[in-house]
């Protein structure tokens, strides 16, 4: 009863196994603590939900203190009980753990406090049993609060932000100093660039012909280098290379290239 102050609304829920005369020494003792501007309201955890009573209505919820008698409370008991509790109010909840059937650890009872949406929870030691368990009682507190309450945000409009950042208000001021974009490219950045040397192999990316060259670079290199220019006429095993692309075998060198005649030096025209 240390939590029961003057003029609090306090509900005390109980299980059927606590007995009636502990049960009314309880109430009577609750009612002597909050006086006459306060509230005792008495409710059977097996009715708690059909008990309509009103949302955010009670600073504090004494639950399974009536002893002896253990309480085992649900999942929707906490919820009810967090919806009939004000905010900030005060849940004080005793329960009998252990290994046995149908009960929980301490570590299990605080996570399914935490998951009903209390906080704040303090563990508040018992040394005393029920029925061969030993007991943990929890103090808690509903958040401040209410489920669906909403609050506006002043978060500064994108549009007056993004110019903010980008306005410059002494643009017109002759101290700025502002970079002369010729002065970035030298001369060598200006000369232009032989065209030969910027043909390269679109295979080895270099100015190299690959093994089946077929864009004149073979040809260009060997002029070049004073060579002669070796003419051979390409075959395959089938010898219908220049039939087209029906007729050539999987490795044709000149896949994807139109038919021509036979002997026929084959050029890529310039685009």
């Amino acid at each position: 009863m240390e939590f029961v102050k003057p003029g609090l609304n306090v509900l005390i829920v109980w299980g059927s196994s606590a007995p009636g005369e502990r049960l009314q020494s309880v109430v009577e003792e609750a009612k002597k603590l909050v006086g006459d501007n306060g509230l005792v309201a008495v409710e059977n955890v097996d009715r708690l939900a059909i008990g309509a009573h009103p949302a955010s209505h009670f600073d504090l919820v004494l639950s399974g203190l009536v002893q002896p008698g253990g309480l085992s409370h649900s999942n929707d008991t906490f919820v009810e009980i967090l919806r009939v509790l004000k905010p900030n109010g005060l849940l004080v909840v005793r329960e009998p753990t252990g290994t046995a059937t149908g009960l929980r650890t301490p570590e299990k009872l605080s996570s399914t406090l935490k998951i009903s949406g209390f906080t704040s929870l303090s563990q508040i030691p018992q040394s005393d049993a029920e029925e061969g368990a030993s007991v943990v009682q929890f103090k808690c507190q509903k958040p401040n609060f209410e489920v669906g309450s909403s609050a506006a945000l002043s978060l500064p409009k994108p549009a007056d932000s993004v110019a903010a950042v980008w306005k410059i208000d002494d643009v017109e001021d002759d101290t700025v100093d502002l970079i002369d974009s010729d002065q970035l490219l030298d001369e060598e950045d200006l000369k232009k660039p032989d065209a030969a040397s910027l043909k390269v192999c679109g295979t080895t990316g270099v100015r190299k012909a690959c093994k089946n060259c077929s864009c004149g670079l073979a040809e260009e290199l060997a002029a070049e280098g004073g060579k002669k220019e070796e003419t051979t006429t390409k075959t395959s095993s089938c010898g219908s290379c220049y039939l087209g692309d029906a007729f050539r075998c999987a490795s044709c060198p000149y896949l994807g290239m139109p038919a021509f005649k036979p002997g026929e030096k084959v050029q890529l025209a310039n685009v």
